[in-house]
């Protein structure tokens, strides 16, 4: 059932695009559709989107794959045509190969996708072509030649979605297929034109980051080969369902490729190549126990038979934390064929372990972690991993230890500080708790769309005996799941607490005012709190500076 809700929320999204028929694309001189849906709201229906997906459990918040998708989609906008642009990319944990553009620079990329690749070019195409979506302002336009039309249907069948929960039959898909039949023909006209746009924009991007512009022709080649005959029973990708791809347009994107590396030639050649990247070696370090510094993300290690090994254990990290039943791969990586001493071995066995760590079984996965972690001690999927696997196995001391050395080298990475406060909030106590809140206390200054990190620090607070940060903490977690009516009766309880000092009163007054006008907006739609944060639409605010869609867990244990 939930693969309809990502159906529509590509209508909302990308479908209510589709009423453009014209194959004539003027020269940018300034889009009239900026005037009907500004930066903020775009924004808006992006934060919105997400947030949606969040509340079904659908988004796979990991600090470390989190901050590999941003760090490499951000190297792809760096060297694109808009790298102004604010852009948000996350993980869908869906088995699909798909991935998808939202208004306001909202990327998301199926686990499915990521566990297909063979190698970080792979990922690295799709996410330059749909960044190239973005920059050449598709769902802007789109959305201005539609809005009328398209966007009253989604809306529609996210009435009759609503209408139908709680009633026998397929009630929702049916509504959505019905939809879904109104705008089909419309929405691949769009899709045929802006398609190849992409691809010819998001090669050069792709060329510009230091890919091999061939990784976005050879992936599209690999899908549409599994439609062949004889390709066995796997169906249609659902990444060609939405991007379609034929053998001219992969000719072309081919083509294109071929035209940029001879270009990239000629140009070393005169002495103009493009700057060369960060270097994609370590250093060694001079003990094992002497981590070489860590910086907030590394996304590339040294490359061997043509693969990244970062990208090798980012692939099997998606694969086992987005499994519904992580029992069943403990069995795919124990049969697994892979060459001793290969990367294909390193991050079979790094899988292998993490899935005995999921399945509770910690001394086997840090029998299997250690030796990785010894013999590439500043490769940091290693480390964090052992760690986990140490404090579950009951190694206690060695985990903490092992956080204050990875701490030490690196005191502002998140994916560090959060592993070690979700350690040491699990014995109970005041001291880890307060210890846990000032690792995680810089982050609470940025502005960071990550539940989880919200959700360890009211924790810590609660053990540290700070109720009313823990409070504002929990209500934080809402915000970013779509509970506004909750988020509102929480922060409201605070208020009648006699012991918030002037610098707390100010703060959540301040965040009650920025939730008034969703609440506001909300209760006018007649959406009611029960369904908030589950199949609420898009919605912007007119009157607000900040127009992202937020939410807020229901029980709060600081306010009670």
């Amino acid at each position: 059932m939930r693969n309809w809700f990502l159906v529509l929320l590509s209508l909302c999204a990308t479908g209510v695009a589709g009423a453009r028929e014209s194959g004539v694309r003027l020269p940018d001189i300034g889009s009239s559709a900026a005037a009907i849906l500004s930066p903020q709201e775009q924004r808006s229906y992006g934060a919105s989107m997400l947030h949606e997906l969040r509340s079904y459990n659908m988004i796979l918040d990991d600090a470390l794959l989190v901050d590999y998708i941003n760090t490499l989609g951000y190297r792809l906008v760096s060297r694109s045509d808009k790298p102004e642009q604010s852009y948000t990319f996350f993980v869908v944990r869906d088995a699909a190969i798909n991935a998808f553009a939202a208004p306001g620079g909202y990327i998301g990329m199926n686990a499915g996708l990521i566990t297909t690749a063979v190698d970080e070019g792979e990922v690295a195409a799709v996410l330059a072509h749909e960044i190239a979506h973005i920059s050449q302002d598709h769902l802007l336009r789109a959305f201005e030649d539609s809005q009328k039309a398209s966007l009253p249907i989604a809306l529609a069948m996210l009435g009759a979605i609503l209408a139908s929960q709680g009633a026998a039959g397929d009630g929702a898909e049916a509504a959505m297929v019905a939809g879904t039949s109104l705008i089909q023909q419309r929405q691949i006209n769009f899709t045929r034109k802006d398609e190849i746009e992409a691809d010819r924009v998001g090669i050069q991007t792709l060329a510009r980051a230091d890919y091999d512009p061939q990784f976005m022709a050879s992936f599209f080649a690999r899908m549409e080969r599994a439609l062949r005959p004889g390709a066995g029973d796997r169906g249609t990708p659902d990444l060609l369902r939405t991007h379609p791809v034929s053998t001219d347009r992969i000719s072309d994107a081919k083509a294109r490729a071929d035209a940029l590396a001879l270009e990239q030639k000629a140009a070393r050649e005169r002495g103009k190549a493009l700057p060369e990247l960060p270097s994609r070696s370590w250093l060694k370090p001079q003990r094992p126990d002497d981590l070489t510094p860590l910086p907030r993300l590394q996304t590339t290690l040294v490359r061997a038979q043509g693969e990244n090994l970062y990208f090798a254990l980012m692939r099997e990290r998606a694969r086992v934390l987005a499994a519904d039943q992580p029992s069943n791969l403990v069995g795919y990586y124990a049969k697994a064929r892979v060459e001793p001493g290969s990367v294909a071995a390193a991050a079979n066995t790094y899988g292998h372990a993490l899935t005995l760590w999921r399945t509770g079984q910690g001394e086997a996965a840090r029998v299997l972690l250690a030796p990785l972690a010894e013999e590439a001690p500043g490769v940091l999927p290693y480390q964090i991993a052992l760690a986990q696997a140490e404090a579950q196995a009951g190694r206690r001391t060695d985990s903490l230890n092992r956080y204050e050395r990875l701490i030490a080298n690196s005191p502002s990475n998140r994916a560090i500080a959060l592993a070690y406060a979700q350690t040491l909030i699990e014995d109970g106590k005041a001291g880890s708790g307060r210890r846990a809140q000032d690792l995680l206390r810089p982050m609470m200054a940025e502005e960071i769309d990550d539940p989880e990190v919200y959700r360890v620090f009211a924790r810590a607070s609660e053990l540290g005996g700070d109720k009313v940060r823990a409070a504002e903490a929990y209500a934080d977690v809402a915000l970013l799941s779509g509970r506004l009516e909750d988020a509102m009766n929480q922060l409201r309880a605070l208020t009648d607490r006699r012991d918030l000092d002037y610098y707390q009163r100010a703060r959540i007054e301040a965040r009650i005012a920025e939730v008034t006008p969703y609440v506001l907006e909300l209760r006018r739609r007649g959406i009611k709190p029960q369904d908030q944060g589950r199949l609420a639409p898009a919605f912007s605010c007119q009157d607000s500076n900040s127009c992202s869609s937020v939410s807020l867990q229901r029980n709060n244990p600081a306010l009670q």
